[in-house]
Formats: structure tokens, sequence, C-alpha cells
């Protein structure tokens, strides 16, 4: 007779070990389909350099290279400055449309796009002094008319600041105000909010090909559909998370440099977005939102104490992508202040 008592001691090491097998299995099967991934990336990467080639050239900025788009001819020289995350591409057609009319330089910060990393910190005062370098090494002399776009606009107003005589006048599109961190940060701690994804783990989704693979759903409502395939191909690199996430890092360090500017009678367009934003898609709520959107409309109309030229234009059909819902109205406010030269 056979010992039943026995019975699990003779299967229970086959189960184990067809256990172990079927975790290595899955293991093995994780890790080819990981490695797949970056695999896949590296590949689609390495094919978009030679699909997206840089439309401008890359000049010294100090130690490494910006990418600096110029269009048209004549004075003054209009540089147009991008928001957070931005780069030359946002702009769009904007530049073309100015070009008609004088020179327009495009760039692309540090980091980003197909402008070279930097070794410094992402401080505002870098940031300008870096430009301003390319710019002397383009053979683009100036004069210069700053247009910045969001957190362009803190950058836009400490270039007029640290090069003032070499600036004719001054355009800030829905403009960062100077004491956004300080006046907002409160609100966004009682709002619980989390951030932004870290640099280190966007990095990792695009390595992965996850950020390619899953675009549609990772990317709704933050990048354009018509400008996906360039943010894949050109813009969402390692170097891009890194620069975009020490500028933000330092942004209320710019602020401090910047608040309490006065130009004299220098030439400044404030734009402000007419429509607030989509504070419940951040996850805040209602009276947070109303709080928020009152401290940037009010820091707008703060901006005209930068000078005693100053016009605050309304774009009543944007939200905060002004350059995107209505570039007719900011083409219009440049060539106008080009024409006027206020």
């Amino acid at each position: 007779m056979t010992n039943s008592s026995s019975h699990p001691k003779n299967t229970a090491p086959k189960l184990r070990s067809r256990l172990l097998k079927l975790l290595l299995f899955l293991l093995s099967a994780v890790l080819l389909l990981a490695g797949s991934g970056f695999l896949y990336e590296a590949i689609a990467a390495s094919s978009a350099l030679k699909s997206y080639p840089a439309p401008g050239q890359l000049v010294d900025a100090g130690g490494y290279n910006l990418h600096i788009r110029q269009l048209g001819t004549g004075a003054p020289t209009i540089i147009l400055e991008a928001g957070s995350g931005e780069t030359s591409l946002s702009w769009r057609d904007i530049p073309e449309q100015l070009a008609e009319h004088a020179t327009v330089v495009t760039y692309d910060r540090a980091g980003y796009a197909w402008s070279e990393q930097a070794d410094t910190e992402r401080s505002g005062a870098n940031i300008v002094r870096e430009l301003h370098t390319a710019l002397k090494n383009a053979d683009f002399p100036g004069p210069y008319l700053m247009v910045g776009h969001s957190l362009g606009g803190m950058y836009a107003r400490l270039f007029t600041q640290t090069y003032p005589d070499e600036v004719t006048g001054l355009v800030l599109i829905d403009a960062r105000p100077e004491n956004d961190d300080r006046e907002t940060k409160p609100i966004l701690a009682a709002e619980n909010m989390a951030g932004n994804p870290s640099a280190s783990l966007l990095s990792l989704l695009k390595r992965s090909g996850a950020l390619r693979l899953f675009q549609d759903q990772l990317l709704a409502g933050l990048v354009a559909p018509q400008d996906r395939g360039t943010f894949i191909n050109v813009i969402s690199t390692p170097s891009y998370f890194a620069a975009k996430e020490q500028e933000a890092a330092l942004a209320s360090s710019t602020e401090d440099v910047i608040r309490g500017q006065h130009f004299g009678s220098l030439p400044v367009k404030v734009i402000a977005r007419g429509l607030p934003q989509d504070y419940a898609s951040f996850g805040i709520s209602g009276e947070g939102g109303r709080r928020l959107e009152a401290i940037w409309q009010e820091g707008q109309r703060n901006m005209l104490k930068l000078s005693s030229n100053s016009e605050l234009i309304v774009a009543e059909n944007s939200g905060h992508m002004v350059i995107h819902d209505q570039p007719e109205l900011v083409v219009q406010t440049i060539r106008r202040m080009l024409a006027t030269g206020k």
C-alpha cells in the first residue's frame, strides 16, 4: 500500500521547480519586451536625425552650441524667446510673417531641440548671457526687439535689463509675472499639487519607446497632435527634460532678479490671455483656479509699470498659448511696433 503522507513530499520539489521555471520565463519575456522597446526607440531616434535636420545653424554660445534660425533682413532684429518646454518650432509660421519686415531670430535654449546641452546651470542670468554671446557670434549685433512668451517673457525682460542699450522694444505674450511663484505657492500647496513627473522618469519613458508608442495617450492635452512628430523625434531627449526641469526649479530666482524693473519710455506691449486656464484638468478646485487666474491677470497688468510707454492688449479668444490661438494678434502687435516705433 502506498503511503499517502509521502505524496506531498515527492511533488513539492517538482512544483517549486515548475514555478521557478515559470517565473524565469515571465522575467525573460519582460526583459525581452523591455529590451525590444529600448532597441526600437534607439533605431527610430537615429532615423529621425535624417528626417528632421536642423533648419538653422549651430552657433557658439560660450562652450557649447545654440541652434539659431534667421529669417528676413534689416533692423531691428526680432528675438523670439519661447516659453517653458517650448522651442523654436513653437512659433510655427509667426517668424515667416514677420520676416517680411525685419530680421527674425528663433532659437532653442540649451538642451532643447537641436541645441547642445550646457554645463552651466539653467538660471536666467546664464540663459540671457549665452543667448547674447551666440547673437554676437552669429553677427546679429542688434538693436533687438525682444518678444517673450510665458517663461520666455521673464528671460526677455532680463535680457532687456542686462543689455538696455541694445533693446529697442519689448513684447510680452502672456508672460509669467515676477511674483508668480511666491503668490501661487500657498494655493498650489493647499491644492496638493503633485507637480510634474521627474526628468529621470520622462527620460525613461522616452528611452524605453513608451513615449513614442503611446504618444496619443501620454501627450494628450500637453502637445498638440500636429506637433507630436517633432516633439517625439526632435525635442523629447533626456537633455531636454533635464534642462526644462532645472529652468523650472530656478524660475523663482529669475523672478527675484527682474522684480521692480522700469525701462523708462521703452515701448512695451503686454498681450494677456482672455480665456482662463483649465485648472480643473490639473486637479485644481474651482476656487483655487479662480484665485490662480486672478493672480496671473493682475500680474499681466502690473507689467504695464515696466515703462511709461506701455500698452495692454487682451487676446480675447486665447488661452495661455496665444501664439497658437491668435498668432495674427502677435504678428499685428509686433508689426505695429515696427511701423510706429512705439
